[in-house]
């Protein structure tokens, strides 16, 4: 049997394949030539030191011990061509997932996506970024994968009691990503790879069977006596089903005011607002490192930071080291910001979203719209960046210590945020209660990270699709909707997930229970 150890390395020492395990012939004391196979299980550093070290688990097999190399494969899918039929509206993480779990449970998926696919989506970024303007139904947040496509790919998650993570890794990795996604602490794909991804997993659901239709949007759907039966797309096709998942993600405006106008029952849900704070990647690595040069062996450093302000959370969101800040409007006419890395973490800049929570108090002016509120309040501000802006995609920027100074910044360097920047004092784009909490909270954070505040960080606005506005309720047990059965909310967009891990897991569990329900 092999024997299960956690130690703690040198960041040279966890790189290098020979030194590791001579490091773990000294832990046992015995030659390293005793040690047939080291495998890691799980790695993540440890900087609150000076002395910056790496955690590391780890299975160790000794000579005379069995050891066969663990292939990770996927599920043995069957075709499901003729099977009873699933409408799932969107691709996202939660939908795609749904589709996978969908066919191993031996029903067929039919899966409606509003925008592109992988490859036809980046025109569609291309013309935000350089010519702005946003296709409604295709953009950052919208087309085949979801808003985690092109931005980062992050797969933390702290939803340990949601279900099982491992097994949404493995399929990742079974389906082309990096097996080390299993291993780290805060496992990252890349925007540069999991376009790939997406699309093999896409062409596992049509060979089993199921279908994928892009440029399709949903909007309507076919209720008759409380009991969803189909539902009709904007070409005037009807898809005619009894169990539909509905995983459209936060952003989908047009979905939540279809329910609200067909009386479907939604509730408003407080999220987070804020800006995308920018900084030299060098110099968040020398704050959390503690040193002048980062070397070789360790990764560009990421930071969290929460504090308490004002009697609000104010804390660190979606944080990109090595990263850049991408235009994720979903509308002509407003400006949102979001951020991401590529695999390698590479670029000279990091940024993270810098986010102050709410709640359904500060919704007051909106309450006209009922369950919308929080809604129209986040259109509101990302409305107010665009006129800011000049009514363009270049993004309101002030640098950092002069917002807590009150003052407009006279210029702005140049940042990662590809369609450019307008000087704006950020009181002007947010409410004012949120603009002194902000202000008060960076001087907080500079007080926790020496260096942080500072003049040379860019602070973008808004940062305002943390979550969704509005919850979809649905039955604990059933999970179908509470008024309609058959419909099943599901993933970011239904307020029961927030990222890519946690959205699947979510599609995975819908997909289970429509099983049960059919027998």
């Amino acid at each position: 049997m092999p024997r299960e150890i956690q130690t703690q390395v040198s960041p040279e020492v966890a790189h290098d394949e020979l030194e590791f395990k001579e490091h773990i012939a000294k832990l046992f004391h015995i030659s390293v030539n005793e040690i047939l196979k080291v495998v890691i299980l799980k790695r993540s550093i440890d900087a609150r030191q000076k002395a910056i070290k790496f955690n590391i688990k780890a299975s160790v097999y000794f000579f005379g011990e069995t050891f066969t190399e663990q292939k990770i494969l996927l599920p043995d899918y069957k075709n499901i061509s003729k099977a009873q039929e699933v409408i799932i509206i969107g691709a996202g993480p939660a939908g795609l997932f749904a589709a996978l779990q969908l066919i191993e449970l031996g029903l067929k998926p039919i899966v409606l996506e509003r925008g592109k696919d992988v490859r036809g989506r980046r025109r569609d970024l291309k013309a935000i970024n350089i010519d702005h303007l946003v296709n409604e139904d295709s953009n950052y947040c919208f087309g085949e994968g979801g808003a985690g496509t092109y931005s980062d790919g992050k797969l933390y998650t702290r939803s340990k009691k949601r279900g099982d993570i491992d097994r949404i890794l493995n399929l990742l990795v079974g389906f082309g990503a990096s097996p080390e996604i299993i291993v780290e602490a805060h496992p990252h794909i890349g925007t540069n790879k999991l376009p790939q991804i997406i699309q093999d997993i896409r062409e596992k659901i049509i060979e089993c069977g199921g279908e994928v239709l892009f440029e399709t949007r949903v909007v309507d759907f076919i209720i008759k006596n409380q009991e969803i039966q189909g539902v009709i797309t904007q070409k005037g096709v009807i898809f005619s089903a009894n169990k539909v998942i509905l995983a459209t993600g936060h952003s989908a405006r047009d979905i939540f005011e279809l329910l609200h106008k067909k009386g479907i029952y939604i509730e408003a849900k407080p999220f987070a607002v804020g800006v995308r704070a920018e900084h030299s990647q060098e110099l968040i690595d020398k704050i959390q490192y503690s040193c002048d040069f980062r070397g070789d062996y360790l990764p560009p450093a990421p930071y969290s930071i929460v504090k308490q302000v004002n009697g609000r959370g104010m804390y660190s969101f979606c944080m990109c080291p090595g990263g850049v800040i991408a235009p994720c409007a979903t509308s002509q006419a407003e400006v949102v910001t979001n951020g991401w890395s590529p695999s390698k973490r590479d670029q000279n800049t990091s940024n993270s979203g810098i986010v102050v929570e709410l709640n359904l108090e500060d919704f007051k002016p909106f309450s006209k719209f009922g369950a919308l509120a929080g809604m129209e309040f986040q259109k509101a501000i990302e409305q107010k960046a665009w006129h800011l802006a000049g009514e363009t995609q270049k993004v309101p920027a002030q640098r950092m210590l002069d917002f807590t100074q009150h003052k407009i910044s006279t210029s702005i360097p140049k940042t990662s945020y590809v369609p450019g920047t307008t000087s704006v004092e950020m009181g002007e784009v947010f409410p004012g209660f949120l603009t002194q909490i902000m202000r008060d909270g960076f001087l907080e954070f500079g007080k926790s990270m020496r260096g942080y505040l500072t003049n040379d960080a860019i602070i973008h606005a808004p940062e305002s699709r943390t979550s969704s506005p509005v919850r979809i309720p649905r039955d604990h047990e059933t999970l179908e909707h509470v008024q309609i059965k058959g419909l099943y909310p599901c993933g970011e967009g239904a307020g029961y997930a927030g990222g890519i891990i946690s959205a699947a897991i979510d599609g995975e569990k819908c997909a289970l229970k429509i099983a049960q329900s059919i027998g």
